[in-house]
């Protein structure tokens, strides 16, 4: 399914993400028509609107068109894509009337396979705003994975720890969880644990990395999944702390889309 404003999308709507690609968005996993954090999504999609174009977006609109993509029962992954698409490089600096598009396709496994990252210094541009622009992380990612990798994590030129390249990252240590800070995009997963465990922010270096027991991933569509591997450093696939963090995510309450 691929709607804007609740309308089939045509090829000439689409242009505009195609060749200029300027705008945001927001994803997450719908079951049985109930979304963990949808607060959270829509506080970021009015945020980023109101960043990148200058104007209000209504959230029960952006719900109401939501809700068309998503299934009463079962399980799927929804994006909702804010953009314009009268805006191209000849007008961007125009006065912007942004449409929501959305997109919908199956979720992904409830027990996804554990992570092998690689670091590359690189931080995303506006790291706060969740953009469209993905060029570099996908080529990032692209790398990596043809050299035997799943994933790419970011780190600062001074080796501090940043975010995964469409995930947050937290770390183990002592038995505790850890967050590390810097400029990254926090995630509504990683702000929901947060909320729930009162877990802190720190900075943590790649030297640091074996203070540390265990690493793992967040993201809306999946959850807490463990990371087994940062470079040639070898985390175990299981450990209480990730076990209880993912028991944590799937036990919180889910509102309606």
């Amino acid at each position: 399914m691929i709607e804007i404003d609740g309308e089939p999308a045509a090829p000439d709507d689409l242009t505009a993400l195609a060749l200029t690609n300027y705008g945001h968005f927001t994803t997450f996993l719908v079951e049985d028509g109930r979304v963990r954090g949808l607060d959270l999504h829509l506080e970021r999609l009015i945020r980023d609107c109101r960043i990148l174009f200058d104007t209000a977006l209504d959230p029960d609109r952006v719900r109401a068109l939501a809700r068309r993509a998503a299934p009463r029962q079962g399980r799927r992954v929804i994006r909702v894509t804010v953009f314009d698409p009268e805006l191209n490089l000849a007008t961007i600096a125009a006065q912007a009337r942004p449409r929501i598009l959305v997109t919908a396709r199956p979720a992904p496994a409830d027990d996804p396979a554990p992570l092998r990252v690689r670091t590359a210094v690189h931080r995303r541009d506006q790291p706060e705003v969740k953009s469209v622009g993905l060029f570099p992380t996908l080529r990032l990612r692209r790398r990596a994975q043809q050299d035997g990798y799943d994933d790419v994590l970011f780190t600062g030129p001074d080796g501090d720890i940043l975010e995964g390249g469409t995930w947050n990252i937290g770390l183990v240590r002592d038995g505790r969880v850890v967050w590390p800070g810097g400029e990254v995009l926090a995630g509504t997963t990683r702000q929901l644990l947060r909320r729930a465990g009162g877990d802190p922010t720190d900075l943590v270096e790649l030297s640091a990395l074996g203070d540390h027991e265990a690493a793992f991933a967040t993201h809306a569509t999946v959850g807490v999944r463990a990371i087994t591997a940062i470079d040639d450093h070898e985390f175990p696939a299981s450990h209480p702390a990730v076990t209880r963090l993912a028991e944590l995510y799937r036990a919180l309450p889910a509102s309606s889309l």
